[in-house]
């Protein structure tokens, strides 16, 4: 899902920005200073906990899917390693402590306009803690695989179908 981003005028000096082809694209450029804004991905990473056959998911307090369920998940903040931030967003949304095992696949899929561009997950275990929802989530809980609530997102639905 390409947009056109409305840069208006330069970070580095405050002038107006013109478009022109730069480096394969139409950017904003400077016509003063000569900066180039190159628009960032935002990248979100989630966890696939499974314990006793269960599979960890929280459930969304806030649209989209409002009430649907999904892998514990959410955006990695600048400067901030991946794996840490999918460990920091369980925490978060569980608060539940866990160690992130392996990395296990990366989704390329742009789902809404203020959704992640990729989202990276990782296999995490539990290491302690008690199961109690917070951050952004309504509820958390533990689902068998052959009785999963109403489930949020594409990327839920192939990471649940691939892992």
């Amino acid at each position: 899902m390409s947009k056109r981003i409305d840069v208006k005028h330069c970070i580095r000096c405050g002038d107006a920005v013109e478009r022109h082809s730069r480096y394969g694209q139409v950017r904003p450029v400077c016509p003063s200073c000569g900066w180039i804004h190159f628009a960032d991905p935002k990248v979100a990473v989630g966890v696939l906990v499974e314990t006793d056959g269960k599979i960890l998911l929280v459930q969304r307090s806030f649209n989209p899917y409002r009430g649907k369920w999904s892998l514990p998940a959410g955006f990695v903040n600048a400067g901030e390693d991946p794996a840490e931030a999918a460990r920091r967003e369980c925490l978060e949304e569980t608060s539940l402590n866990t160690r992130i095992l392996r990395l296990l696949d990366i989704y390329a899929e742009k789902e809404h306009a203020g959704g992640a561009d990729f989202i990276i997950l990782y296999q995490a275990e539990v290491i302690s803690g008690e199961l109690l929802a917070g951050d952004d989530a309504a509820d958390a809980n533990f689902f068998v695989r052959n009785n999963l609530p109403e489930l949020a997102f594409k990327a839920t639905h192939h990471f649940l179908e691939n892992f």
